[in-house]
């Protein structure tokens, strides 16, 4: 696969209607919201389905909490709102109520935590509301499975893909609009990843909107004789360990970009795989420990360029690393 038509979709809108298709055909598919559920696009569901959608308010332990009790009577429970929100509030709920709980080979409850506005791009609500710790904080938690889709074509791959697999589940979906980059024949499995692009100077990691800018740092690098792996590492936890050592063997350097913080995100996932298994130099692309800031939707280019998180940034790592194979 080279290039895919650069075709903006809303990652919201194709969630809330595939929930609609789910509720279809498995009538214990239960949604929840905490009084975002026009901008999740979950109100739809409740249209269609009245008697399985609840809006809990502004409470979001009770959201949590609601959802694992409705886990319990055997419902197929997905709780969404806004990332900051969900794991920000509600960590202990998270670790107690849903991951905690296993009854025989059944590990935590069966509960979806779908959640939009990740990273910095959330623009004028600032660095308060936008969640860059988040796969740290969930990929911490026993039991509990990472996925972050870099396009809508993701996002409904994963969400009837965890609405008829077993466990919880931590799905995080960006705010602003999205290219599209997999064809919508492409499969997906939790705990694989994607390669995109196959290359031999080095291996770019990445997921959510970091794939797209991935790929182009892939081209633009390509015009200049140097040749990109661009792996889509959407399943964070559980993580694809034979594509990354694979790459590590084959391209002999990574990089990985990801919207959120360098310690504990997908970056470090991928530098714990790859020091245990064939340890080879790394560059983590992402915010620099700090937290973020406000700024228009317009100017989130370039906060996201503040970060490094940028092709062209990927671009410029990927041949300061080939010196250190």
């Amino acid at each position: 696969m080279t290039t895919v038509e650069q075709k903006l979709t809303d990652m919201r809108t194709e969630y809330g209607k595939t929930l609609i298709e789910i509720g279809k055909e498995n009538p214990n598919v239960v949604v929840l919201g905490a009084d975002t559920t026009d901008s999740l696009k979950t109100a739809a569901f409740g249209k269609e389905f009245p008697n399985r959608f609840f809006n809990v308010g502004i409470a979001e332990a009770d959201l949590v909490s609601v959802a694992a009790g409705l886990a319990i009577e055997g419902k197929v429970a997905f709780a969404s709102t806004y990332a900051i929100f969900v794991p920000g509030r509600v960590v202990d709920q998270i670790r107690n109520a849903i991951a905690y709980p296993s009854r025989g080979d059944k590990m935590g409850l069966n509960v979806k935590l779908v959640v939009s506005h990740g990273g910095l791009t959330v623009g004028a609500d600032g660095g308060s509301h936008q969640q860059i710790e988040d796969i740290a904080i969930i990929r911490a938690i026993p039991n509990m499975k990472v996925l972050i889709p870099a396009d809508t074509v993701t996002v409904n791959n994963l969400t009837w893909i965890i609405s008829q697999k077993y466990g919880p589940f931590y799905m995080r979906m960006a705010r602003s609009k999205t290219p599209i980059v997999h064809e919508d024949s492409q499969e997906f499995e939790i705990g694989k990843g994607i390669t995109l692009v196959d290359g031999s100077d080095c291996t770019i990691a990445s997921c959510g909107i970091t794939v797209n800018m991935a790929l182009e740092a892939a081209e633009s690098l390509k015009q200049e004789g140097i040749s990109c792996r661009v792996i889509d590492i959407f399943s964070i936890k559980p993580i694809d360990i034979d594509l990354l050592e694979k790459a590590a063997r084959e391209t002999g350097a990574i990089i990985t970009c990801e919207e959120h913080n360098i310690m504990g995100g997908m970056g470090s996932a991928v530098a714990e795989v790859v020091s245990e298994h064939y340890p080879v130099p790394i560059k983590r692309i992402g915010v620099q420990d700090m937290f973020g800031e406000s700024c228009r939707d317009k100017e989130i280019p370039l906060l996201l360029e503040k970060h490094g998180i940028s092709s062209i940034n990927i671009a410029k790592s990927v041949k300061a690393i080939r010196s250190k194979k």
